[in-house]
């Protein structure tokens, strides 16, 4: 990645952070979407330089990164945030500096508090069918080995799209949870790996497919 291009999220007493970053984020998210290059693949990547370093978990900055200048000069950030000007600082597109650390920020996948009863109610089910057994036994019995629905990863509500063409009545509320790997150091890393339509790595099996933006 060789440019940037740096959103400063300006709170005040009347909007939160997160609040503007729920906005923020969702407008970026559609952009990239509506810029996408192949199926959830995005050109642009998406940045955090004040990751859990700040008050709040992601900070008050969002860099957007690209190879090539234009790609930025394309996807016009600035009129996606229009409606937000009053709360957010875009500045001008500048190329990434020599010395950078390399980062890779990746989408984690946390199941609610529900859906994890629900699973947990479904496999005793099948437990109880197969085995005889009860079913309070077996969903005593699968306390035990039940996952936990919390996380301490930064996260952002966003709204899904598909949700709300697919069932306009349900809510399409969801938190995205946001994970780091440092990958400073790597060799090769730095033009590698592909991005989702989040701007966040989209492969995550092998360190070598990591999407890696710049960290400085």
């Amino acid at each position: 990645m060789n440019y940037y291009q740096e959103i400063t999220l300006l709170p005040d007493v009347e909007i939160s952070l997160g609040f503007i970053w729920q906005n923020v984020f969702q407008q970026v998210h559609i952009a990239l979407v509506e810029n996408k290059i192949g199926p959830n693949q995005s050109a642009i990547a998406v940045g955090f330089p004040d990751y859990k370093q700040g008050r709040f978990p992601l900070g008050s900055k969002l860099r957007l990164f690209a190879q090539k200048q234009e790609q930025l000069e394309k996807l016009a950030i600035s009129n996606w945030l229009s409606r937000l000007e009053d709360y957010v600082h875009v500045k001008g597109i500048k190329p990434v500096p020599a010395e950078a650390n390399f980062v890779s920020f990746t989408r984690k996948q946390v199941k609610s508090t529900e859906r994890i009863e629900r699973e947990m109610h479904q496999k005793a089910q099948r437990w109880s069918v197969k085995s005889g057994k009860p079913l309070t036994e077996c969903l005593k019995d699968l306390e035990k080995t039940k996952p936990t629905g919390h996380s301490e990863l930064p996260f952002i509500f966003l709204h899904s799209q598909e949700t709300k063409r697919r069932s306009p009545n349900e809510s399409s509320k969801f938190p995205l949870f946001i994970s780091s790997v440092t990958v400073d150091g790597k060799q090769g890393v730095k033009q590698n790996g592909s991005f989702d339509c989040y701007g966040l790595s989209s492969k995550v099996n092998r360190e070598d497919n990591l999407g890696c933006v710049p960290q400085f």
